[in-house]
């Protein structure tokens, strides 16, 4: 696994829509978002949320509590835009780690491999359909090209990301 993080301080509500660009040199044949042995993708865009008690329900601050104890300082959620092999565009799924993380995919199959795709998601609407809550602040964004748990081999590059106001 591949991957560069940032940590950033971004509000959702006043900078929902992000931006990026991305190119795939090929797919991954053993990739399945619904399986922990899948779960790898020639290239995501993973945001992650700060844990703010006033936006999260009970039980989800339970397990936030619960999975700190465990592992230190993790975020209280994050949203992972993903290319894929073969789930359809749109698909969002659990992680098939943890349900504190989201899988989005936004590219699927062979069609653009080798091209720059320039993507656009109101992460705002998707955290909420996703978490059915208001998001919190944005904490980190990371870029990943994950092979770890099939073995494979990917090549992906990443132009800019950026978050502007909707409309823009």
């Amino acid at each position: 696994m591949a991957g560069l993080t940032k940590e950033v301080k971004i509000d959702p509500s006043v900078f929902p829509v992000v931006h990026w660009r991305w190119k795939v040199e090929n797919l991954l044949t053993g990739s399945d978002v619904t399986r922990k042995s899948g779960d790898d993708y020639p290239a995501r865009l993973y945001i992650t949320f700060q844990y703010d008690p006033e936006k999260v329900s009970f039980g989800r601050k339970l397990k936030y509590k619960a999975g700190r104890a465990l592992f230190g300082d993790i975020p209280i959620a994050a949203l992972n835009y993903i290319w894929d092999t073969k789930t359809p565009v749109g698909t969002v799924v659990d992680n098939a780690y943890t349900n504190f993380a989201k899988m989005i995919v936004v590219e699927t199959g062979a069609t653009k491999v080798g091209a720059w795709v320039e993507e656009s998601r109101n992460v705002y609407q998707d955290y909420k359909q996703a978490f059915g809550e208001d998001p919190p602040m944005i904490n980190g964004i990371a870029i990943m090209t994950d092979t770890d748990n099939t073995k494979e081999r990917a090549i992906a590059y990443y132009g800019d990301i950026w978050f502007v106001r909707e409309g823009r």
